[in-house]
């Protein structure tokens, strides 16, 4: 699994420190269908017109070559995100900003620029040749663009286990990430919520709670992202773990996915009977029963988070969720071997 720097992710989050970018979705259309029609065409004439821009800053940067965008500094990248917010394409501006801090990211920036300069053309691309996508792959090319979504999907009864929750923000927006799995249906479902800038969003689930309520998906691939509808009861402690599995089948998961989402940073994953154990001058979660193991995203050895996980283990396989993706496995809650609550590690 690769360390490469990449752009900012929908459904699979960032980690616990690392800058969201999904803004809030609209809401549903206004009672005029005409109206609302016009509307979303303007809107798609100025997001061509950003991507064609975009486009050509792109090949301007690879004629000119890679190593001016470190001299050009992070200015340059802030006016072409300021110009894809002008075209409504926030999905856009928020990669275009990824892109401004990656000459000063350590070595071997230059390829880590390349990539996700590789993975914004395709973007572009997608979006100017959307007609030709399958609807599918369409809806997340809309998504990751930046155009808002509805929860169209019929709602779903269960009882949710909250399996993590943690915040990421950046100067305008904060993000809280909510990861659900419904016993019943076996299904790993996403809340996202929203506070102004230094504002904590209001939705609060406590971690390893249980939520008897219903959730309806928005469209994309996987369908994971969601929103919580009618709740039936209070949260109450969880009688349940998630299923989980091993570190090399946490890595097929997330290689198949990205047949469906070329630009997805992670997938939720639970991980069975893992331990964590030291490798070089970071960690990694070794699978008590096997002789794989993935990678943590944490850099160094100094998160809280850790050394929470290490202690809870002690040396014994334990249950972790949390994130799987290209930088590793970045561990968002853990239950003991034996019988006890849930740890969350952000």
């Amino acid at each position: 699994m690769g360390t490469a720097v990449r752009g900012p992710g929908g459904e699979g989050g960032r980690g616990c420190a690392e800058e969201g970018t999904a803004g809030p979705s609209a809401p549903a259309a206004a009672s005029d269908p005409e109206a609302a029609r016009r509307r979303a065409e303007r809107r798609a004439e100025r997001v061509t017109a950003g991507a064609t821009e975009l486009e050509q800053r792109l090949a301007d940067l690879l004629r000119t070559g890679l190593a001016g965008a470190e001299q050009a500094g992070y200015g340059l990248w802030e006016e072409t995100a300021a110009r894809m917010v002008d075209a409504q394409a926030p999905g856009l501006a928020s990669r275009v900003r990824e892109l401004g801090a990656i000459p000063s990211s350590g070595p071997g920036w230059p390829v880590r620029l390349l990539e996700e300069c590789a993975l914004l053309h395709l973007l572009d691309r997608g979006w100017l040749g959307r007609e030709r996508l399958p609807d599918g792959l369409a809806a997340t090319v809309r998504s990751r663009v930046g155009l808002p979504t509805s929860a169209d999907g019929p709602p779903v009864r269960d009882h949710w286990l909250v399996l993590a929750q943690y915040d990421t923000a950046d100067a305008r927006l904060t993000t809280r990430r909510v990861w659900l799995y419904g016993a019943e249906s076996d299904r790993t479902a996403l809340l996202l919520s929203y506070g102004a800038a230094g504002r904590a969003p209001e939705l609060t689930l406590p971690v390893g709670a249980e939520l008897d309520a219903e959730i309806s998906a928005y469209p994309g691939p996987g369908r994971q992202r969601a929103a919580l509808g009618r709740r039936f009861a209070p949260p109450e402690s969880a009688r349940t773990r998630p299923p989980g599995v091993t570190t090399s089948q946490a890595a097929v998961r997330y290689g198949a996915a990205l047949r469906d989402d070329p630009w997805l940073d992670s997938v939720p994953v639970a991980l069975e009977r893992v331990v964590p154990v030291p490798d070089g001058d970071g960690w990694q979660l070794a699978d008590a029963d096997g002789d794989t193991a993935l990678p943590l995203a944490w850099a160094g050895g100094n998160h809280p988070g850790l050394w929470r996980l290490v202690a809870l283990a002690g040396g014994a396989p334990v249950t972790v969720f949390g994130e799987c993706g290209h930088r590793g496995f970045t561990p968002l809650t853990a239950w003991p071997a034996g019988p006890g609550p849930a740890v969350p590690l952000c």
